[in-house]
């Protein structure tokens, strides 16, 4: 036997067998991972089913429990605030149309809306306190001055009509074609401003459909100011009563403003023999 029969008994199978061998191999991989692939696949659908029911649990439940506070009644009501001309029991009765709704369903700027209209009630703030309370805070009105015959003047010149009392009598008075009193209760303030370091007050001030602007103040004294430059025209007051009129204030009957450069003087009496008026001049 030669040295080539013996390497064919002992050694590798021939090249055709080892390729066949090796694609069998080969193609055993595929099939592997599908069947693998299909073990697995039942178990992620299961678990997908399994966040889906709970997902659905979760939105029941709380579901049913929206329902239930929505179900829930308001039990109690606070009212605080310093009130001085609205009883807390009418607070209270004045938001029982706006509580349908029960706790959470209770329509809140409605009920501010509500509480504002009535005449003494400048601001209102709602709140809900759990499980079943509302907190409304009101701040009343606080009149500034009087408006027209039969109103009031806050200090945001809002006007607002509550039944007449005799304690604000003493208040000055404001008028005014109407949609004027915002304006005019800033030019108000500003001349309070402007008169307290000669401790003046005003009595009244008006202004009419043109924009002419008169005040008349504690002692009587009348102060035309006209439609314009009324900041320039009060410190040119405030100048010559300093200078000249205040010995006399109390002959002083009209001081006229609408001057470029002076003022006009109207007296009650005068001390000695003159004319009735007369200018001064910066």
């Amino acid at each position: 036997m030669g040295l080539f029969d013996r390497w064919r008994r002992r050694g590798k199978p021939p090249r055709a067998a080892r390729g066949k061998r090796r694609r069998s191999a080969q193609g055993a991989t595929p099939r592997v991972a599908a069947s693998a692939a299909r073990r697995r696949q039942p178990s992620v659908w299961f678990n997908r089913l399994l966040i889906l029911v709970g997902a659905g649990v979760v939105l029941a439940a709380g579901g049913k429990a929206w329902v239930t506070l929505q179900a829930i009644p308001v039990q109690r009501i606070t009212v605080t605030g310093e009130l001085a001309h609205t009883q807390a029991e009418a607070v209270q009765e004045q938001v029982q149309s706006s509580l349908a709704g029960g706790f959470l369903g209770a329509d809140l700027q409605r009920m501010r809306a509500e509480l504002e209209a009535l005449p003494w009630i400048f601001e209102a703030t709602i709140r809900r306190r759990w499980p079943a309370a509302l907190e409304i805070h009101v701040v009343e009105q606080l009149p500034i001055a009087r408006w027209g015959s039969d109103g009031f003047l806050n200090h945001e010149g809002g006007v607002f009509h509550p039944e007449r009392e005799g304690e604000w009598d003493s208040l000055p008075l404001l008028l005014g074609p109407e949609g004027s009193a915002p304006a005019l209760m800033a030019r108000y303030q500003r001349l309070l401003e402007m008169l307290a370091p000669l401790h003046l007050t005003v009595r009244q001030l008006q202004v009419d459909e043109r924009g002419q602007v008169q005040a008349v103040l504690d002692g009587g004294m009348q102060l035309v100011l006209g439609s314009r430059d009324f900041r320039q025209r009060m410190q040119r007051f405030v100048t010559v009563y300093r200078r000249e009129l205040a010995p006399r204030a109390q002959q002083v009957l009209r001081v006229d403003l609408r001057y470029a450069s002076g003022v006009a003087v109207a007296f009650a009496q005068e001390p000695a023999p003159q004319e009735g008026s007369q200018v001064a001049g910066l």
